[in-house]
């Protein structure tokens, strides 16, 4: 019989490298859930998961250094409150029900689309002059703070809340957010793979596999994201937070029924 796993793993590391380039995410929210569909335990998942985020973050952002269209400031800025806070999230994981943590970041997911549709509201209203709405420092260390602690806490690339983050707070275009925002997760990913690896979760072929599709993913969705108007990359975002949320809200809902059986 033919083991199509390594082919699965491949096309899921080309999805989610497509869905990290375009939308500014780890693309963990692809490589997990179907890791844990080909039978590994959710530890080897998220673990290995991490390796192949690296790959897949590194990769696109290169890409838009090349293209011109990578900041190391706003990177390092928002980076450093990311790595610093993701232990306060890893602590409270630790003290919070699963299915009510799951919850709580379903309400998140469904706010972020309220929270994108209102800082394109202000921007039209400002004629498209993207300002922050706080003082920048203050707003750069709570925005990168905030995607540590929610990062950590979920189990999600950092991405996930970053993003609109930064437009509300930091006022800043959608695509910067987005290229932004993967730049930052290539040095949150590089910590806990370290961590990870240190710890022998890491299934390291698997994650290369990953990797490399999403290397080939991101190189594409890159390349894409500066031809499409901003109307539809955030269409896309909003879509792609609704659909997650549904899918959360799930997740919790079995969680908690196999709790209470």
């Amino acid at each position: 019989m033919i083991d199509f796993s390594w082919l699965i793993l491949a096309l899921g590391g080309l999805l989610s490298g497509m869905i990290a380039g375009l939308l500014g995410i780890g693309g963990g929210i692809i490589t997990i859930p179907l890791l844990v569909a080909l039978d590994y335990t959710p530890l080897e998942a998220v673990a290995t998961s991490s390796l192949a985020i690296v790959i897949t973050s590194i990769s696109g952002s290169v890409q838009n250094w090349r293209m011109g269209y990578f900041d190391f400031k706003r990177v390092i800025y928002l980076g450093i409150p990311a790595f610093l806070t993701t232990g306060i999230g890893v602590y409270f994981a630790s003290k919070i029900a699963p299915y009510v943590i799951l919850f709580a970041f379903g309400i998140i997911l469904l706010a972020n689309i309220y929270l994108i549709e209102l800082r394109q509201q202000l921007a039209t209203r400002e004629g498209d002059n993207n300002t922050a709405q706080f003082h920048p420092l203050i707003s750069t260390i709570g925005t990168g703070g905030a995607a540590g602690i929610l990062a950590s806490l979920f189990g999600l690339g950092g991405g996930t809340v970053m993003v609109p983050l930064q437009m509300l707070l930091l006022g800043e275009n959608i695509k910067v957010a987005i290229r932004t925002s993967l730049g930052v997760i290539v040095i949150t990913a590089i910590a806990a793979c370290i961590g990870h690896a240190l710890r022998g979760n890491i299934l390291f072929l698997q994650g290369i596999i990953l990797g490399c599709g999403g290397l080939l993913g991101v190189q594409i969705s890159t390349r894409l994201l500066p031809k499409l108007p901003d109307s539809t990359v955030s269409l896309a975002l909003r879509i792609f937070f609704g659909v997650l949320s549904m899918y959360i809200f799930w997740q919790s809902w079995t969680i908690f029924g196999i709790s209470v059986g």
